[in-house]
C-alpha cells in the first residue's frame, strides 16, 4: 500500500509540469473581440482589421462579435463579466471607457476596475460632414446657416451618449448653434439617413464618412483634431476655422477582463503594437481616416484615467444627457 501511494505521488509530481505547460499554451482556442456597437461604424471596422491580422500571428481564429446597446454598455458589461483568460476582448473606445462613467449613474461596469488595458490602437479625428443639400460649402458658411436657422438642423449619432453625440453636443455649445440630436442604433444607420437627407450633418469618425466623399454623396467641412491630418490635408480644423483650441477626437483600444494574466496582456500588446508598426496597416487605417498609435498597457491605463477626468468636466459643464 505504501509503495502504491509513493507511486501515485510521484506520478502526480511528474504530471504537474505538463499540466502547467498546457495551461500556459495560450492561445489554444479562438479569440473573440466584442464590439459594443452595430456593424459598419469605426469601432467595428477597426476591430475587424486588427482581428484579421492577428489570426495568422496567433494561429487561432479571431471572431468579431457585435453586441450593441446602452451606449456600448451591454457589450462592455459582457466582457467585464467574462473569464479573465485572454480569450475575450473588448474593442473599447472613448465612449465606453471615458464618457459612460459620467453619463450613466448606474453603469453595469467600472471602466477603471473591471478591465485590464491591452493596447491603444488608433485615434480617429471626427469629421464634420453634411448632406449636399445643406447650402454650405465651408465651415464658416455652415455656422452662419445654422445660426440663421436655429433648431432646423438635425445631427445624427450612434445613440444617446455615444462618442458622436457627446462630441457634437460639445461642438454645438462651443459654436453657439442650436441643433437637434437624432440618436440611432449605431453609426451606420445614422450615415444612411444622412445620405438620404433625413438628417443634415454629423460630427463623427472619418471611417464612416470619408468613403462617401469622392462620389459627392457627402461634403466634409472640418476636422476636430488640433492639427490638420495627413489623409485630408486641405480640410481645416475646427480650431483654426472658428473655435480656437477645440479638439474632440475618438480613440480606440483593446481591453481584457480584469485579472487577465500579465504574460497574456504583454503578448497581445506586443503583437498589436507590431501590427500598428506595419506600413500596410498604417496606410489602410489612414485611408479610412484613422491614425495608428502604440502604447504600453500602463500608458493606456493612464490615458483612460485622464480622459475620464477631462470629459467628465465637458459633460457636466455642457449638461449633456443620455435621455
Amino acid at each position: 500500500m505504501l509503495n502504491r501511494r509513493l507511486f501515485l505521488a510521484a506520478s502526480a509530481t511528474l504530471a504537474a509540469p505538463r499540466m502547467v505547460h498546457a495551461q500556459a499554451a495560450w492561445p489554444s482556442q479562438p479569440l473573440k473581440i466584442i464590439v459594443p456597437f452595430t456593424p459598419g461604424g469605426s469601432t467595428d471596422l477597426l476591430a475587424r482589421v486588427i482581428g484579421q491580422k492577428l489570426e495568422p500571428i496567433l494561429k487561432q481564429p479571431v471572431i468579431v462579435d457585435n453586441k450593441p446597446g446602452a451606449g456600448g454598455g451591454i457589450g462592455a458589461s459582457q466582457v467585464a463579466k467574462s473569464p479573465a483568460d485572454g480569450y475575450t476582448l473588448l474593442m473599447g473606445h472613448i465612449g465606453t471607457l471615458a464618457f459612460n462613467p459620467s453619463l450613466y449613474p448606474k453603469l453595469p461596469y467600472d471602466a477603471q476596475k473591471d478591465f485590464t488595458p491591452v493596447a491603444l490602437v488608433a485615434t480617429v479625428p471626427n469629421i464634420l460632414a453634411v448632406n449636399p443639400a445643406v447650402p454650405a460649402k465651408t465651415y464658416a458658411e455652415f455656422i452662419a446657416y445654422a445660426k440663421a436657422n436655429p433648431g432646423k438642423l438635425h445631427y445624427g449619432s450612434g445613440g444617446n451618449g455615444s462618442a458622436a453625440h457627446v462630441a457634437t453636443a460639445y461642438f454645438c455649445a462651443k459654436a453657439g448653434i442650436d441643433c437637434v440630436h437624432v440618436p440611432y442604433k449605431g453609426t451606420a444607420p445614422a450615415i444612411t439617413d444622412l445620405l438620404g437627407g433625413q438628417i443634415q450633418f454629423v460630427l463623427t469618425g472619418g471611417p464612416a464618412v470619408l468613403p462617401r466623399v469622392p462620389s459627392g454623396a457627402l461634403r466634409v467641412l472640418a476636422v476636430s483634431s488640433k492639427e490638420r491630418v495627413a489623409f485630408a490635408k486641405d480640410l481645416p480644423t475646427v480650431s483654426e476655422a472658428g473655435i480656437p483650441g477645440f479638439e474632440a477626437i475618438q480613440w480606440y483600444g483593446l481591453v481584457a477582463p480584469a485579472g487577465t494574466p500579465k504574460d497574456i496582456i504583454e503578448r497581445l500588446n506586443r503583437e498589436i503594437n507590431s501590427l500598428m508598426d506595419s506600413p500596410e496597416i498604417a496606410k489602410n487605417l489612414e485611408t479610412d481616416g484613422a491614425i495608428a498609435v502604440k502604447t504600453t498597457p500602463a500608458a493606456f491605463a493612464k490615458h483612460i484615467d485622464d480622459e475620464i477626468k477631462l470629459w467628465r468636466d465637458v459633460i457636466v459643464t455642457n449638461n449633456i444627457k443620455v435621455e
